[in-house]
């Protein structure tokens, strides 16, 4: 199942989303090891791509291994959109992304992000000036929740900036069915992605939202119609979950899910990555969040959360892998059911 994003073609279409805090280079570069065709960078704002220093030279660097790679911005000025696009385009990002759909708070009250889901006309403004400014150099896409709130009068925003921003020549379209309001309370409404689906005909719809396994890609495609999705919480340390996508959607069993070995392999090269380039205290500081995420999959879950939360250097981290991912250990691997909270054993018993 292949997809097209104007000029970049993928080979499956799933993709690791843009998540603020966690989708930098180093986990990029996991997510395709693991079998993402294609990631988005964490969003930033556009002001941070065009003032100079050390944040600005990080976010434009692009690393030979990290392509298609999108650049999603947000922001609130039309004309610091388009100056920050264009910048992305240079540093040799392949998809400008748009932003409309961030629900956090101190978002919101700038007035960027799903905030400008209730600005019509400023919303359709920056995706003009951000066409403009890339020139047909790479695709523009744009990133929507359903809405700041479920009324009527949202959801009529919702669709006139959706069909002004086709019109206007975006690419794709990636849609997450809960409105602002509700940040990530309550389940997403897949019902919403299969009218959008179907409002905008052969244009690409990406869902996005309750994506926490293989078997949720598959049943939102098949249920919604969507063209492709993004996984977004669900692939914070799992990446695993690309390579059962691949499986699923080419009508293969699920892959084992990975053991106790392939996890240390993982964690150790995600670190090893994360030190690089923000050097060994930044980067300890930065992989234990990922490191609590990556303990859901260990036989021992709640020991090896404990110990990812108590890590306060670098030796502490290291300390967490010899304990727990030895290697020479035999224990079961673990997968999560579709309730994302909870494991069941996969394996021979302990």
């Amino acid at each position: 199942m292949m997809l097209r994003i104007g000029s970049v073609e993928l080979d499956v279409p799933v993709a690791q989303a843009a998540m603020s805090g966690y989708s930098d280079y180093p986990m990029r570069r996991i997510a395709r090891k693991c079998g993402a065709p294609y990631a988005l960078n964490e969003v930033v704002l556009d002001q941070t791509v065009l003032l100079r220093g050390r944040k600005q030279k990080r976010i434009l660097k692009t690393a030979q291994d990290d392509h298609p790679v999108g650049g999603q911005l947000m922001g609130s000025k039309a004309d610091d959109f388009a100056r920050a696009a264009d910048a992305m385009v240079g540093a040799g990002y392949d998809v400008i992304d748009i932003n409309f759909g961030c629900p956090v708070r101190k978002v919101i009250y700038r007035c960027r992000g799903g905030y400008l889901l209730g600005q019509p006309a400023a919303a359709l403004e920056i995706v003009r000036r951000v066409q403009e400014a890339v020139a047909g150099r790479r695709p523009v896409t744009l990133k929507m929740r359903r809405g700041l709130d479920d009324s009527p009068e949202s959801e009529r925003k919702f669709f006139e900036i959706l069909d002004g921003a086709l019109a206007l020549g975006v690419a794709a379209v990636t849609v997450h069915p809960r409105t602002v309001e509700q940040r990530y309370v309550g389940p997403a409404k897949w019902e919403f992605l299969r009218r959008v689906k179907q409002h905008v005909g052969s244009t690409i719809v990406l869902g996005s939202g309750d994506l926490f396994c293989a078997e949720d890609v598959v049943r939102m495609m098949e249920q919604t119609g969507v063209d492709g999705v993004t996984v977004a919480r669900g692939c914070i340390g799992n990446p695993w979950i690309f390579r059962e996508c691949r499986a699923l959607l080419a009508g293969r069993p699920l892959p084992p899910p990975p053991t106790v070995a392939e996890q240390r392999d993982i964690l150790a090269e995600h670190y090893g990555c994360a030190v690089e380039q923000y050097g060994e205290s930044r980067g300890s500081k930065i992989m234990r969040r990922f490191g609590i995420k990556y303990a859901e999959y260990h036989p021992y879950a709640k020991d090896v959360k404990r110990a990812f939360v108590a890590v306060k250097c670098a030796a502490d981290w290291r300390a967490v892998l010899d304990r727990w991912y030895d290697p020479g250990v035999n224990r079961p691997p673990f997968r999560r059911t579709l309730d994302p909270n909870y494991l069941v054993a996969a394996g021979a018993t302990l």
